[in-house]
């Protein structure tokens, strides 16, 4: 009897690298890995050349240097006799407050203009189609300049606030008055608010490159801590309602749990308020929040929720209308409808769009430098890159802070966008 035996292995030859389907795309993988292994070589090399040409060498030992130069706005302790080093610390602060900021700002304006964009209210939705095509269409950069302006052209001077002896006498009114029940002026100086103050500070942790303040970390930990506990709540409620089709009352739960440890806290530490006031030629006391700052941030929200809300209004129109219809059908009010079925399904839409807003809005904050806003461009980019010639350190440096936030930002929203996708069952 005849046995069939295997077919013989055929032996590789180095013509299989191209002729064999095989190995062929890992051969054009290596070619070009080696390409770019060699141009980065080359680029590299190109550079120390240049840099030696020039007396220069690589190295960021100027960030210990003293800065030298004052920052307006600072969220942490800083003087100009501080390192170049904390002026980035303190640069990077001011960029993260208005990226969160305009991103809270330009999500909720964002929502609300995409959902009144749909209206049957004829002259409601021509104006939200109005506000979206003027903000979509004008660079941001005048948005900026024009929201700056403003504030700084339009509002009074501090000597506007002050009453003289004759005016007390004559029972005349200043020209400018102070609002919420004086405790913030806004003059063409800046916005005075009031600033919390302590009777019983927990004090500051010294680190070496920076000062936590235990106050404010207090806080912080508070707040978080209330919201996953809200977080729980409002799970167990939902997970009660499934199985019993009976939701329990939780309103009062998350108001005392959101509001209760943060006033705990606040009367623990003897929480006050210094109001500022008008003395000399100027407001003291309280918090100087700049008109750069403000501008910036209302002009990257408003900038930033009209394609936000272009974004909303696609995804509400991608869920079906029979999702409306049915919800219409069980008896549920428009208001509803769109917060509990078209919203929840339109997540799912709305946030792969909406990730690359925020990272548009958190890369525009450098263009506060047009309105001389010390962010992290207008320090370690800007008056450090100038006072230390250091450009190749300072851009790298600059270049590297912007790709981690934006992986960052990239990596939690995704994780959420994982939350909301449907699941199957």
């Amino acid at each position: 009897m005849a046995v069939a035996s295997d077919v013989p292995k055929e032996s590789f030859r180095l013509s299989m690298l191209i002729y064999d389907t095989r190995y062929r795309s890992i051969t054009i993988q290596l070619f070009v890995l080696v390409l770019f292994a060699l141009f980065l070589a080359w680029l590299l090399n190109n550079t120390a050349v240049n840099l030696a040409t020039r007396g220069k060498e690589f190295n960021f030992g100027f960030l210990w240097q003293r800065a030298g130069y004052d920052i307006g706005q600072q969220l942490i302790p800083y003087t100009n006799d501080s390192t170049h080093f904390r002026a980035l610390l303190v640069g990077l602060m001011n960029t993260l407050v208005v990226a969160i900021l305009g991103c809270v700002l330009a999500t909720i304006l964002g929502v609300i203009v995409g959902v009144l964009r749909l209206s049957k209210n004829w002259l409601v939705s021509r104006l939200m189609t109005v506000y979206v095509e003027m903000f979509r269409n004008i660079p941001l950069l005048l948005w900026i300049l024009l929201s700056y302006v403003i504030l700084s052209e339009t509002t009074p001077q501090p000597r506007d606030f002050r009453v003289t002896d004759e005016m007390a006498a004559a029972g005349e009114a200043p020209a400018a008055t102070m609002m919420l029940w004086d405790t913030v002026a806004v003059t063409n100086r800046g916005t005075n608010i009031p600033s919390p103050l302590f009777d019983r500070g927990l004090g500051s942790l010294d680190i070496g490159f920076m000062t936590l303040n235990l106050t404010t970390l207090a806080y912080l930990a508070v707040i978080f801590g209330s919201i996953w506990v809200n977080h729980r709540i409002l799970t167990a409620a939902r997970t009660q309602q499934e199985t019993t089709g009976d939701r329990p009352v939780t309103w009062w739960k998350s108001v005392l749990v959101l509001l209760g440890p943060v006033i705990a806290l606040s009367v623990a530490l003897g929480l006050h308020m210094e109001v500022p006031a008008l003395t000399g030629f100027n407001f003291q006391g309280g918090i100087l929040v700049a008109h750069s700052f403000t501008a910036l941030v209302i002009a990257l929200a408003l900038y930033t929720a009209a394609f936000i809300a272009e974004i909303v209004r696609s995804g509400i129109l991608a869920i079906s209308r029979g999702q409306s219809e049915a919800a219409f059908a069980l008896g549920l009010r428009p208001g509803r409808t769109m917060n509990l079925i078209i919203l929840p399904q339109a997540l799912r839409v709305i946030i792969p769009p909406l990730i690359s807003q925020y990272l548009n809005l958190t890369k525009n904050t450098s263009l506060g430098i047009a309105v001389s806003y010390l962010d992290l461009r207008g320090t370690l980019g800007g008056i450090t890159l100038n006072q230390t010639g250091r450009e190749l350190e300072c851009m790298l440096l600059m270049m590297l802070i912007y790709l981690t936030i934006s992986l960052i930002i990239s990596a939690l929203m995704n994780l959420y966008n994982t939350s909301v996708q449907i699941k199957a069952r």
